[in-house]
């Protein structure tokens, strides 16, 4: 029986970053503002927004240079941290 083993990641790469989360009117701002803590790089050219169907959540993307796992895996959970994210990915 053979694994499979999960792709690995050459950095540095553009990587992008959903985080989706309610709807609130300073969602995106707070999202962009958390990410650039880690990859200030990030400019108003890297963002994506989707606004759900019946408008209730948003779905920032976010399109950053990454450095490295641990700087993914701090930004990861920081984001969650925040109290309208519901799912990063």
């Amino acid at each position: 029986m053979s694994t499979v083993e999960a792709p690995k990641i050459e950095f540095p790469c553009a990587y992008p970053i959903k985080v989706m989360g309610l709807a609130t009117p300073h969602f995106e701002k707070e999202v962009v503002s958390l990410v650039r803590r880690h990859a200030p790089e990030v400019g108003d050219e890297h963002v994506t927004v989707r606004v759900s169907s019946n408008g209730n959540y948003l779905a920032v993307t976010v399109v950053i240079e990454a450095t490295g796992l641990e700087q993914l895996t701090v930004m990861f959970e920081d984001l969650k941290t925040h109290t309208s994210v519901k799912m990063v990915l």
